[in-house]
């Protein structure tokens, strides 16, 4: 994608378009392997100023987590893991943007469970496309490395030959599709 087409994100708010983005992640099982996951409810904006200066927020309603397995995803939701009842959204609020050569960095607040830690999340900027008739759209990939037991997830179910059950690493990968507000 050339530098011009990159450089088309003009001025306004950009909504997040749930149908085309994908916000999943990624822990370590068993020691061995990997569970993988994602949201199917969130929702964000990011807005860009005139003099080019920017901010992005957004929401996930966490019992829209899904695993493919409804067993693991009921747990997901209790008091071990999300405690959906009590805390039904995750938010995140940016605190800047930095450039990262072709490609930013956003800093920002993440808050898990009622407690709010700072993220940095490595974006890409994929470019902006006309769109499909309802205006222009713009593609970003993003992730970051987080830690549960920071956010309050703090559950250990350890092995018996060491070990535990689920890491505390917790890989957030964004497929983001926005969409331009008229």
């Amino acid at each position: 994608m050339s530098t011009e087409t990159k450089n088309a994100l003009t001025a306004g708010t950009w909504v997040i378009d749930p149908a085309h983005s994908t916000l999943g992640f990624s822990v370590r099982h068993l020691m061995v392997s990997k569970v993988r996951g994602r949201f199917t409810d969130f929702s964000g904006k990011l807005v860009i100023n005139e003099d080019g200066s920017a901010s992005a927020e957004a929401e996930i309603r966490v019992a829209s987590v899904t695993t493919d397995n409804e067993q693991r995803d009921a747990h997901l939701r209790t008091a071990d893991f999300f405690h959906a009842e009590d805390f039904p959204v995750a938010t995140f609020k940016s605190t800047g943007f930095r450039v990262n050569g072709d490609d930013f960095v956003v800093d920002g607040d993440f808050t898990i469970r009622g407690n709010t830690k700072p993220v940095s999340l490595d974006v890409e900027f994929l470019g902006v496309n006309p769109g499909m008739g309802h205006g222009p759209v713009a593609g970003f990939e993003a992730k970051t490395v987080i830690s549960r037991r920071d956010f309050g997830i703090d559950i250990e179910m350890p092995l018996p030959d060491g070990g535990t059950v689920i890491g505390d690493k917790i890989t957030l990968t964004l497929e983001i599709e926005v969409g331009q507000q008229a």
